[in-house]
This record gives structure tokens, C-alpha cells and sequence, in this order.
């Protein structure tokens, strides 16, 4: 009790010395929760990207070829074909379909804005999980006669049509020509790879092809496999149907499967948070560094008081913890500081566009490592001063 007593009479009679001290603690306590914060808020943006495509889904794009190929063939197109023989000679695809995407201006009265077109399939709602606010998806049927219909996200609804109640067979201007409206998605998040879903207008793939986005446009092809134990399998025919229908240009295709992706991004997002922690690691260390120097100015200054202490029969373990302690309570105290300083900063990261996920785990590495570098940076200045001979400790002027 007389140790903890000591400790904190010298930290009260040294405030703003040991606020001074504590900052470096405080700033890497709260760096340390908003950095792993912020990776579980990045990993939780990979797996809602990538949530509603499962992990059966593989995806076929063209790709450039390499330097020195001529320009005619530098990248190969997908089409119809590609589709028909991926469903017949691929025994282990459950089922195929193709899309393009691009922008274009889309108009309603005088609202005007540049939005996501998607040129899709009438199996393409049921494939990617998708569900309607309201009215009716997109058929073939509407490809095949060119009917100038769309499908719009939540996001472009409410833009054009703000609490205006009859959304679904209103007409809206896309590239000049009138499309009627004749379903709303339903409010997904940015869950979609290339382009996010709830700003953009599905069209019926022939539409979309001939009036807005045109032939330029290179299409993706979505693949799903019957199971996931059939992907490897799905993307081996899948290639060697490519080889057949592009024959002389193998390379001409990229065969991603979803599940791959998702374990690198996500991969990718630890490695950075790990990154981020060990960057707020080194902060930590810059403010022990700060209670090392200030507990050895403290050592100095207080060299007459341990020589008296001593000469009263304190021991060098009394002396060693009552320095120690010190440190530690001047950390722990930043530590604290930070983790409550982080409740009133993570609601304004939003503003920053940095999504922030409070976690228990993050307090507590703060909180641990507070602890871990007070002890440690604390110790040697302790044990100098615990190592101090009474009768030197008196003589010091």
C-alpha cells in the first residue's frame, strides 16, 4: 500500500509531465484499434462483395495478348457460341450465362445521369441470387425481340424517381432512346465484382448490344459448376471447349473461379491490417521510449529520496517496483485513454469513407501491448534505480 501510495503522490504532483508521457501511448493504443478496425471492416467488404456469388460461380473474360501479337489478335471476343457449347460439352457446368457492361446517360424528365448499363440474360437474376423490389425480370423473349424494357437498382430508382410510388412502368430516356421500366432490384450493396448493382439499368442483352453499348464492348461469361468439388473439373472443360471454339489462341481467356478470388482478397486484406498493426506497433514503441526517458529524469531527481528510502530499510525490490509500477500505470492509463477516445473517432470514419469495425480483439491488443511496453521500457530505469547505493544516493547533489 505505502508503494502504490508513493507511485501515485508522484504522479499527481507531475501531471502534465505524465500526460506528456502518456501521449505516445495513447496515440498507439488508439491507432492499434482503429487499424484493426478498419481491416475487419475491409475484410467484411470482401466477403459481402463477393457473398452473393457462390463459390461455384467462374468467371471467362478475354484478355490482351502478349507484346509483339498483332493488334487483330490481341484480344479475343466471347459470344452465343462459346455459351451453347460450354452447356453441351462441359458435363461438369450446371449452367451458363453472358453479359456486357458499360455507361451510358440515362434521363428522366429533367433529372440527367451517367449510369451502369448491364446487357444480361433472362437466367442471370436466378444465377447471381437476385431479387426484385418489385415488378418482373428480363426474359429472352425480350432479347429475341429487341424490347426496349429495363430492369433499374435501387440506387438509380431513387434518383430519377425520388418517393414518386409508380416506378415500374414508368419510361425513362437511355442514349436518347425510351426504355420502359418494368422491375426494381431489390437494395443489394456494393456485393457485385466491376460495377455495383444497385446503381445500374439491366437491359436485355441484344438491346443492350445494339442500341446502347455496342459491339466494342467484350463480354463476360459466368459459369457455375455443379458443385464445388466439380469447379477444377468445370474450369479444365471449360478451357478446352475455348481451345476448340478460338482455335490458335489458347491464351486469349482468362478461367477465374469466384472461391480463388475471395481467398486472395481476403488474404490480401489480413496481410494489410497485419501491416497497419505493426506500423502502429512502432508508435507504441516511440511512446515507450518517452517513459524511458521521463523515469530516467525521474531516477535523477529523485536519487536523494531512494538513497533515504534504502537508509530506512527499504529494499532493491521495493525500489524496483515502485519505479515499475509506475511505468506501468502511466501505460496502462494511455491505453485506456486510447480505447475510449476510440469510441467517440470510429463513428466519424464514416466520413472519411473508411468503414470501422469495433472488435473486443482490438481493445484488447491495444490494452496488452500498453501493458507490454510500459514493463518493458519501465524495467531499466527501475533497475538503475533499485541498483543505487544509499550512501551515494545521499551524497548526490
Amino acid at each position: 500500500m505505502e508503494i502504490f501510495r508513493a507511485v501515485f503522490i508522484n504522479i499527481s504532483t507531475n501531471k502534465f509531465r505524465v500526460f506528456l508521457t502518456s501521449l505516445g501511448i495513447i496515440v498507439g493504443s488508439l491507432t492499434i484499434i482503429l487499424v484493426v478496425g478498419i481491416g475487419k471492416g475491409s475484410q467484411a467488404a470482401v466477403a459481402e462483395q463477393f457473398g452473393r456469388l457462390n463459390v461455384t460461380t467462374i468467371m471467362v473474360m478475354g484478355q490482351k495478348g502478349q507484346k509483339g501479337q498483332r493488334a487483330q489478335n490481341a484480344t479475343e471476343v466471347l459470344d452465343f457460341t462459346d455459351v451453347e457449347t460450354i452447356k453441351s460439352q462441359a458435363p461438369s457446368v450446371n449452367d451458363v450465362t453472358i453479359m456486357i457492361n458499360g455507361y451510358a446517360d440515362v434521363k428522366y424528365y429533367n433529372i440527367s445521369e451517367s449510369a451502369s448499363v448491364v446487357g444480361v440474360m433472362e437466367n442471370y437474376l436466378n444465377l447471381n441470387n437476385l431479387t426484385l423490389k418489385e415488378g418482373q425480370f428480363l426474359t429472352d423473349y425480350d432479347s429475341e425481340r429487341r424490347n426496349r424494357v429495363a430492369v433499374i437498382g435501387s440506387d438509380v430508382a431513387d434518383l430519377l424517381f425520388g418517393e414518386e410510388g409508380d416506378v415500374v412502368g414508368s419510361m425513362i430516356s437511355i442514349k436518347g432512346r425510351k426504355f420502359e421500366v418494368i422491375g426494381v432490384l431489390k437494395y443489394l450493396g456494393d456485393s457485385t465484382p466491376k460495377f455495383n448493382l444497385d446503381e445500374a439499368i439491366l437491359l436485355p442483352y441484344e438491346v443492350a448490344e445494339k442500341y446502347v453499348l455496342g459491339k466494342n464492348i467484350k463480354p463476360l461469361i459466368n459459369a457455375f459448376a455443379q458443385d464445388v468439388d466439380h469447379v477444377a473439373s468445370a474450369m479444365d472443360e471449360i478451357t478446352e471447349v475455348l481451345k476448340s471454339n478460338h482455335k490458335g489462341k489458347k491464351d486469349a481467356f482468362m478461367v477465374i473461379d469466384i472461391g480463388s478470388r475471395l481467398e486472395v482478397a481476403q488474404e490480401s486484406a489480413r496481410t494489410m491490417s497485419t501491416l497497419l498493426i505493426a506500423i502502429a506497433s512502432i508508435v507504441l514503441v516511440v511512446g515507450g521510449i518517452g517513459i524511458m526517458n521521463v523515469l530516467l529524469v525521474s531516477v535523477k531527481e529523485r536519487t536523494k529520496e531512494i538513497g533515504i528510502l534504502k537508509a530506512i530499510g527499504a529494499r532493491r525490490r521495493d525500489i524496483l517496483l515502485q519505479f515499475l509500477l509506475e511505468s506501468i500505470i502511466i501505460s496502462v492509463s494511455g491505453g485506456l485513454i486510447g480505447i475510449f477516445i476510440s469510441f467517440l473517432v470510429m463513428p466519424l470514419m464514416k466520413y472519411f469513407d473508411l468503414r470501422v469495425i469495433p472488435s473486443l480483439y482490438g481493445n484488447i491488443l491495444a490494452l496488452v501491448f500498453s501493458i507490454v511496453t510500459g514493463t518493458f521500457f519501465g524495467y531499466y530505469p527501475a533497475s538503475k534505480a533499485a541498483a543505487l547505493k544509499p550512501i551515494d544516493a545521499l551524497r548526490y547533489e
